[in-house]
């Protein structure tokens, strides 16, 4: 068996996914907090929408974001080829074209999943892309779509699109159902087939085999990562991102030297709230719009509940982000207090 490969940048061995709605660039700024290696991923961003709208809105970052990726959604070859020459001058690390969302409205606009359909057409954006600048590109896919679940389907994609160029896939091991099922269904009732992108690594050794879908803990990350290059973690990572803190030295190997950079939580919400009152202060960002990417700090720990009703109550809008943060660890639940914080 060819196995995945040894030598790759620590970014490529894990990552956290792109999620409408979800990865902005404040939740961005907060995963960085707690890991350094991973790589990032932006919300999906539409060619039209970033041609014919707000440039800096879709594509400003924070430095400390990088590595990171720009996902783009589109089927329009020299739309796309547009979209990388921007994100080129906007020094994305990778810029990744989205052949995975099942969602209606991207049906709509003829790209997400249904692309899968139609190998050619992304073989053409793949090589349009990587002709229109010198960003990394990379193809986030199903094993299938709709009923067709054999092998050969997603085998002659990967071949199709691989030969246009691309090196990177990142494979969801989920069908992706077009009709009758939503978005959030595609991610849990088509079943998951890990063997098929195991099967992927096997018959293309010489590209980049990254596999995402259900996967929740270090001991599942590990397991894959003997069959694959990487492993990109999607809803796990957002509303636990604790775990996020364990990746740097538990799977990507980081220096030594680099534990003394580790936070615990308390510092890490320290960071956000200085974060906030920056955004605040330079750009008007309503410190709320920020904090509910944080909600899943404390995940089950002694106090959370209480936590996270704090920094999600509406009726605090007004006050100060370093004022909700002295409620929010004022008294925990049955009373009990967590740790007091100091800012810097």
């Amino acid at each position: 068996m060819t196995g995945p490969s040894t030598a790759l940048p620590k970014h490529y061995r894990l990552s956290v996914a792109p999620m409408l709605d979800w990865t902005d660039r404040h939740c961005r700024y907060f995963h960085r907090l707690l890991t350094k290696d991973a790589l990032l991923y932006t919300e999906m961003v539409s060619t039209g929408a970033l041609l014919h709208g707000d440039v800096h809105r879709h594509l400003d970052y924070s430095e400390q974001e990088h590595p990171l990726a720009l996902q783009l959604g589109g089927s329009e070859p020299a739309e796309l080829a547009r979209c990388v020459s921007l994100a080129a001058k906007w020094a994305y690390d990778e810029v990744n074209l989205n052949c995975g969302c099942p969602s209606e409205r991207v049906q709509r606009g003829a790209f997400g999943a249904c692309l899968m359909a139609e190998p050619r057409l992304v073989a053409d954006c793949v090589k349009a892309m990587l002709d229109a600048g010198s960003v990394s590109i990379s193809v986030k896919h199903r094993i299938g779509i709709d009923k067709l679940e054999s092998y050969p389907f997603v085998r002659d994609f990967v071949g199709a699109v691989s030969r246009a160029g691309c090196q990177t896939f990142i494979v969801h091991a989920r069908n992706a159902w077009l009709k009758g099922l939503s978005p959030k269904e595609n991610r849990e009732v088509p079943p998951l087939r890990y063997e098929i992108v195991h099967q992927l690594k096997r018959d293309f050794p010489q590209l980049l085999i990254i596999i995402n879908g259900g996967i929740r803990t270090t001991s599942q990350v590990l397991e894959q990562l003997g069959e694959v290059d990487g492993v990109m973690v999607g809803r796990e990572a957002y509303h636990n991102p604790w775990w996020l803190s364990q990746w740097d030295d538990a799977i990507l190997q980081s220096s030594p030297a680099d534990a003394t950079r580790r936070a615990t939580r308390e510092q890490v919400e320290v960071d956000m709230v200085l974060y906030m009152e920056r955004e605040m202060a330079t750009r008007g960002t309503p410190w709320f719009s920020v904090a509910r990417h944080m909600l899943g700090l404390r995940h089950g720990l002694p106090g959370a509940r209480r936590w996270r009703q704090v920094w999600s109550n509406s009726k605090l809008k007004d006050l100060a982000p370093r004022q909700v943060l002295a409620l929010a660890h004022g008294a925990g639940s049955a009373g009990q207090s967590l740790r007091p914080v100091k800012l810097s």
